[in-house]
């Protein structure tokens, strides 16, 4: 037991105060000095078992239960009560604790991956180290005397409350201590500054976790718990965060181990409160850890987790054309996924205007709308509430894909032969892809797994002077070219765990974003690179904000904080964005959105360069290098239906700049990626046609190649494992690309592709052009079968490359069976 009082020298006040007064029996003068000990019931959703339970006592005055709290022996059995009921409380784990247990263990994972750059950012004065430390001795041992001086106080005026709050306020800092003690003797973690603050486990260590903060936070867990009021929760939650802070501040922990020493001060006291207090006192109500009842139960929708639907989702085409029809108004069509209770909301809402519709002029739209309903009869059945526990499996796939000659797939230099394809490799020759997908809900909570099989053949290493070519223009040094691989590997793409509060779904793995109405990509974000590893927030459903802003219509708000794969520099940097959309009217939509990378492998994160990097919006070239925000890239999109033809016409435009606050304070330094859309012909229903020009060679910037997608730290800047996260165009391009569908059914279509883009000779040498067409055909055999067949001719010219014309040709089979399985 040396070792706990050397490293917790603050519980002495504590224990000190339980020995002073060991001798003492305190009762008040209405109480027999000889009650009569009783056992009762526990609290519903307690941890303390039905067989034994605390020592209650009848109170003379009302005949009731009570828990009869004192300094002595009693105390010494309630600690070891709660320990017991402490260390099995996993074994009482449910579903509905979920709630808030992943959050908090999400948040304990992301601070040991963020340990050692935290920590090698701190000051390290040892003058400053000292006062942070000296801080958080007198802050705890000041918590120690305030708690001591209300049981004298107590004491002294007879006041019950007062004493209760002294004692079980003590008796929830030596718990906490004593788990946290034993924790450190299981984790053995370095203390920062051994081993230049890899914060190691398992090394005789004593960092994990804080002792400091585990006492502060049961005492303050108790006394909130005692006094309830806004300015008590205040003063004593205050306390103990300065207290975990200052440890973290002064060297002596790290951010994780004063995060889980807090987590179990706070259950420390929530216990030792819910199981001794005594309700005739006063004092608040120790709620249940969660709300959710063991059981299934009706539930709104707006507390109902539900998968995304995947980008390359038939569905998306389908809501398109009915939302350009006007037959729902509140979908924000620049901001991807959508959740398929959110379709649903569509669809439903798509359904009562075509009942109020001539049907002689939406026959086609009933179509559609008679496929997609179809599609979420589930979650159509649960837009009114109800239980949503359930097992999808959602698709099962095969893809083979030929390439005849020699394909592009350096999309961040040159182009690429196929785009938003999720970042999936592919090389000439025999190329396939066979997986899965599916998800399960349970309450707020849900879980999205899309898994495959990927192959791809060798390639030849490019030239020597293809590599100085890619060096010089990304100011690297040359790197030994080498062959590419034959690829044969099996990887998650969008996979991912969520859970939804309030129309708000919260989810953590890896997810891929469309910021953008365009349908050939997004400038910021999009679909062409590998699923992005993130903690995600999105509001699914549209709000109003309030007062005079209500004018501004619907809005829909998106962000995420995550990290990139596959850069020159190890670790990757971190990526982290936001997104807000209006919808003012029926017709118009426009959102602003910001896309930051920084941090990474000689550029650690601190909480002032995170700070920047959110409100930041000066030139990178005027900070500092401690002070570095990152490449931080606005965006600016609308789009706006034309009602004068009979909202047939869709024009829309997307926009970035980089280190500007939005395209729209720099337009000269913005690229652009202008649209359009006609969701049929006069006289020809089935017809539609897009139209979209991207365009990234600004008329002003920085240098060849060198402005957009490209930054001076980290020069594959906009990449994730290779493959670039916007729009196809690349750097220093423009190009155009105009696609016609011809709806054969509701599902079934066969597609015309033109593309057309030329790469700037000042950033690639001689410069670039790619052309290309293709046919596409998707047909659905049966209900549950269907077949998408894809062709295309390519021609490519880059002078760097090869010295003549090249060409290839890609054909295409995916077969799909979705099978509707769903289980209870």
């Amino acid at each position: 037991m040396l070792r706990f009082w050397r490293f917790a020298p603050s519980a002495l006040a504590f224990t000190g105060l339980f020995a002073a007064a060991l001798p003492l029996r305190a009762q008040t003068p209405s109480q027999s000095p000889t009650p009569q000990a009783e056992t009762a019931n526990p609290t519903p959703g307690s941890s303390v078992h039905a067989d034994e339970v605390p020592t209650r006592v009848k109170s003379p005055a009302t005949g009731a239960d009570t828990p009869q709290n004192h300094l002595g022996m009693l105390t010494i059995k309630n600690i070891f009560r709660d320990q017991r009921d402490i260390w099995t409380s996993p074994a009482h784990i449910r579903l509905g604790h979920a709630d808030w247990l992943v959050p908090y263990a999400g948040l304990t994972a992301g601070f040991l991956v963020t340990d050692r750059d935290s920590a090698l950012h701190l000051p390290n004065s040892s003058s400053t180290l000292k006062n942070y430390r000296d801080f958080s001795n007198y802050g705890l041992a000041g918590m120690a005397g305030a708690v001591g001086g209300l049981y004298l106080w107590g004491r002294a005026t007879h006041d019950e409350h007062k004493r209760e709050t002294g004692i079980l306020s003590g008796e929830a800092a030596v718990d906490a201590l004593l788990v946290s003690e034993a924790l450190k003797y299981t984790t053995g973690r370095e203390r920062p500054g051994a081993d230049t603050s890899r914060g190691k486990f398992w090394q005789g260590g004593d960092s994990f976790p804080s002792d400091h903060a585990a006492a502060a936070w049961a005492a303050a867990s108790v006394f909130s718990h005692e006094y309830p009021g806004l300015l008590t929760k205040i003063l004593s939650y205050g306390a103990a965060s300065a207290v975990s802070i200052s440890r973290v501040q002064g060297k002596k922990h790290f951010p994780a181990d004063a995060l889980v020493g807090s987590g179990i001060g706070w259950f420390s006291g929530w216990q030792v409160y819910r199981a001794h207090h005594n309700s005739e006192l006063g004092g608040g109500v120790a709620e249940n850890l969660s709300t959710s009842p063991s059981i299934a139960t009706e539930r709104p929708p707006s507390a109902m987790g539900s998968p995304y639907v995947p980008l390359n989702s038939w569905i998306y085409p389908l809501l398109g054309r009915l939302a350009a029809e006007g037959l729902f108004d509140e979908a924000i069509l620049g901001m991807k996924p959508w959740t398929r209770l959110e379709c649903a909301r569509f669809v439903s809402e798509a359904g009562d205007r075509l009942q109020d519709a001539d049907p002689a002029q939406t026959s086609e739209l009933s179509k559609l709308h008679d496929s997609l309903r179809l599609e979420f009869s589930y979650e159509l059945a649960h837009l009114g509430g109800g239980s949503n526990n359930s097992l999808h499996l959602e698709s099962l796939y095969a893809r083979t894909t030929q390439i005849s000659g020699p394909p592009l797939t350096d999309g961040f230099h040159f182009g690429q032969t196929l785009f938003n394809d999720f970042g999936r490799p592919f090389e000439r020759g025999f190329n396939s892809v066979s997986g899965f997908s599916g998800w399960a809900t349970a309450g707020r909570w849900v879980v999205y797994l899309r898994g495959e099989y990927q192959h791809s053949p060798s390639a030849p290493a490019e030239s020597l002077a293809v590599a100085q070519v890619i060096a010089t223009v990304d100011s690297n040094p040359v790197f030994a070219p080498s062959p590419a691989p034959a690829r044969n590997q099996a990887r998650f793409l969008d996979a991912y765990i969520g859970m939804n509060l309030a129309n708000w779904q919260l989810s953590y793995g890896q997810e891929s974003e469309w910021w953008s109405p365009n349908e050939s990509g997004p400038l910021l974000f999009s679909d062409n690179a590998f699923p992005v590893r993130m903690f995600h927030i999105n509001r699914v459903s549209p709000f109003h904000l309030p007062g005079l802003f209500k004018w501004l219509g619907p809005v829909r708000w998106d962000m995420f904080f995550g990290t990139l794969q596959g850069h020159q520099t190890s670790p990757g940097p971190f990526f982290h964005g936001e997104k807000m959309s209006f919808k003012p009217t029926r017709n118009l939509e426009f959102g602003f959105s910001r896309t930051v990378v920084l941090g990474g492998a000689g550029l650690p994160i601190t909480l002032d360069r995170l700070i920047r990097s959110y409100f930041s919006v000066t030139s990178s070239n005027s900070e500092t290098p401690a002070t570095d925000p990152g490449k931080r890239t606005g965006g600016f999109d609308f789009s706006y239906r034309v009602p004068l033809l009979r909202n047939w016409l869709t024009i829309y435009s997307d926009s970035l700049a980089d280190d500007d606050p939005s395209p729209l304070a720099a337009p000269r330094r913005a690229g652009f990626n202008p649209g359009m859309y006609l969701s049929h012909f006069p006289g020809i229903a089935k017809l539609d046609l897009r139209v979209e020009a991207p365009l990234t060679n600004s008329v002003s910037k920085n240098g060849a190649g060198q402005y957009i997608y490209w930054d001076s730290f980290y020069h594959d800047l906009y990449t994730n494992r290779g493959f670039l996260m916007g729009n196809w165009v690349g750097r220093d391009g423009a190009g155009i690309l105009a696609t016609s569908r011809y709806w054969l059914t509701a599902r079934n279509f066969i597609q015309l592709t033109y593309r057309h883009a030329k790469v700037d000779p000042k950033f690639i040498p001689s410069g670039g052009t790619i052309n290309d067409a293709s046919i596409r055909f998707d047909y659905w055999v049966q209900q549950n079968w269907s077949a998408s067949a894809f062709v295309q001719y390519e021609q490519w010219r880059f002078p760097v490359l090869a010295p003549s014309l090249q060409t290839n040709v890609t054909s295409s089979l995916q077969l799909t069976y979705w099978p509707k399985f769903h289980a209870h």
